[in-house]
């Protein structure tokens, strides 16, 4: 197990995931304390790195494409106090920090994580219920109706509508950008066979943000609403296939021989450990191929692992 404690947070690698807890310190921005403890899963990641710094070094997990919802809605705009994926580091534990990278880029090379986009969300998302007030409006979300109600600063044209109410079902998607300069941002909820949006001011569906403090908690409210709709890069379902051909012959193609036993790992040097990686990413590929057996390979694993 690795961990490293800072002002900052704590994160703990386990082998299978890394468990993030955000820190007290006053640079701790407001949505990583409301969203509290992060556990990403192994297979959730795409790479870790360590950053050295004169001050302060930083600490970054970089997640794959998809993964997380967090991260999907807000598309690279998240300020850095706000980023969940990210430890400030002192000086003097550089090394803590450095060994926490490899324990984790070794485990994600002996597991041969897949780093390309995933089709689904690996990661639950905030909790519900969960409620933000914050520029125009107030938005409430309890896991599948999304409430929206207004306040003093609304424009008359979209407050006289009065509150509303729609539910996960209903949404084509979710949008959250944050305010830039002299532009506010918004949180905007697209409804399936709605006409084109009005400007935030004055869509009855979307709150306008004034880059306040709480700003950034829309983007929890965003990634809640995200998690429980249609991955947008799920694959398509297709027609199972037919069970047999029109002429009546199975449609199953035939079937080789059977595979024969698995090859015994080749004897490798003890202390030559590019060629014992090198012997696990073949283990791993024959693993995936079907050719190794899952006790197989944990075996074969397990005795590789032991010369390091």
């Amino acid at each position: 197990m690795a961990e490293i404690i800072q002002k900052d947070g704590t994160w703990t690698f386990d082998g299978d995931a890394v468990r993030i807890v955000p820190g007290r310190d006053k640079g701790v921005g407001l949505l990583r304390q409301t969203l509290g403890e992060v556990l990403v899963p192994l297979r959730a990641l795409a790479g870790v790195s360590y950053e050295p710094g004169r001050k302060a070094g930083r600490l970054r997990l970089r997640l794959r494409d998809g993964a997380d919802p967090l991260l999907q809605v807000t598309g690279g705009r998240l300020p850095e106090a706000s980023d969940p994926y990210r430890l400030t580091v002192e000086p003097d534990r550089g090394g803590v920090a450095e060994y926490f990278v490899d324990e984790v880029r070794n485990a994600l090379l002996l597991d041969q994580v897949d780093a390309g986009p995933a089709d689904s969300y690996l990661l639950p998302g905030p909790a519900v219920p969960i409620t933000v007030g914050a520029g125009d409006g107030t938005v409430a979300f309890d896991g599948d109706r999304v409430t929206l109600d207004w306040n003093w600063t609304t424009e008359e044209a979209k407050r006289s509508g009065g509150a509303r109410e729609f539910r996960v079902a209903d949404l084509r998607s979710v949008e959250w950008a944050p305010s830039r300069g002299l532009e506010n941002g918004w949180i905007r909820f697209a409804l399936a066979g709605a006409g084109q949006s009005s400007a935030p001011k004055y869509d009855p569906h979307t709150v306008e943000l004034f880059g306040f403090k709480k700003d950034p908690l829309m983007a929890l409210v965003a990634a809640a609403v995200a998690v429980r709709m249609p991955h947008p890069a799920a694959p398509a379902s297709s027609p199972p296939p037919p069970a047999e051909l029109a002429s009546g012959v199975s449609a199953e193609p035939e079937r080789g021989p059977e595979p024969g036993p698995a090859p015994a790992p080749a004897p490798v040097p003890a202390d030559d450990h590019d060629a014992l990686l090198r012997r696990l990413r073949e283990l791993g590929e024959l693993h995936q191929a079907g050719i190794l057996t899952a006790e197989e390979f944990a075996t074969a694993k397990a005795a590789i692992l032991g010369r390091f």
